[in-house]
């Protein structure tokens, strides 16, 4: 029976393992085509049976991609935005965070409450209503409109929520004690302790603004305020698209995520498991 007993548990392993190995490769398997593609004349893109690695390399796509647009100026715009959004939203939702979880005040847990359900609202549902609002303002074809739409984040004071729950209250309690401001305790505390689910939510918010697609669509109509993901809509012509160049400026595209993910990933698994731990 323990012999049984072990060669089950053996075989569990092994099929876990098979099974994560093959969903990293079902992951992966959209990036190598897309790499193998950006590598290709626009004929042989969709060609079958696939060929991986092309005979004759095109590396001339990814020169071509910085000629026949201005790719620089789009991903300069689009790091620019994911940039100062990922720091507002880092500012703004830390300190809601530390109020909603340290500070007792009255209406607190339902103004949480429904600040909170406001993530159950899709974007789509009221984004007409901010567009009215931000063009009245007079800030359509800006990108100050879409950094004060994505500044604030109810995620993001969620995230940060949970995390600042599992510190003690008592270090908080002893600081006042000492005579440090809330701002103090704020940002001698709290935010050095907060590392991992500050990095979390770097990574969060740097991806879903650098990939966002829809907010500059709306906002954004000047071809110099455009954002990489526009952008790549320019080699979309009316009657054809050219998939080698598209693939080549996509993968350019995801290298200034891929270094952010690379340098914040240390944090990321911990700061998502403590912001779970407490409610």
């Amino acid at each position: 029976m323990v012999g049984t007993d072990k060669r089950l548990k053996v075989a569990m392993v092994a099929f876990v393992y098979v099974l994560l190995f093959l969903i990293v490769l079902a992951m992966l398997v959209p990036y190598v085509w897309m790499i193998s593609a950006s590598l290709k004349l626009n004929k042989d893109v969709f060609s079958f049976p696939i060929q991986w690695i092309p005979e004759l390399p095109r590396w001339k796509n990814y020169v071509d991609i910085w000629n026949r647009i201005p790719l620089g100026l789009f991903i300069f715009n689009t790091a620019k935005l994911a940039v100062i959004v990922t720091f507002l939203q880092l500012l703004t939702s830390s300190f809601a965070a530390y109020a909603f979880s340290k500070l007792r005040f009255k209406g607190r847990n339902l103004l949480f409450l429904g600040y909170i359900a406001t993530i159950a609202i899709p974007w789509q549902a009221y984004m007409v209503p901010q567009f009215i609002m931000m063009r009245s303002l007079g800030l359509n074809n800006t990108h100050l409109a879409i950094i004060c739409l994505q500044a604030f984040s109810a995620f993001g004071v969620f995230l940060m929520r949970q995390f600042y729950q599992g510190i003690p209250d008592e270090l908080c309690e002893a600081a006042r004690i000492d005579g440090l401001s809330e701002y103090g305790i704020w940002a001698r505390i709290m935010v050095p302790l907060s590392k991992p689910a500050l990095s979390t939510l770097t990574i969060f918010t740097f991806v879903s603004t650098w990939n966002d697609f829809l907010g500059p669509m709306i906002y954004l109509t000047k071809t110099p305020l455009k954002t990489i993901q526009i952008g790549l809509r320019m080699f979309i012509s009316q009657y054809s698209a050219e998939y080698g160049l598209i693939m080549a400026a996509s993968v350019v595209s995801i290298i200034p995520v891929l270094i952010v993910f690379l340098g914040l990933q240390k944090y990321f698994v911990q700061g998502i498991a403590s912001s779970g731990v407490k409610g």
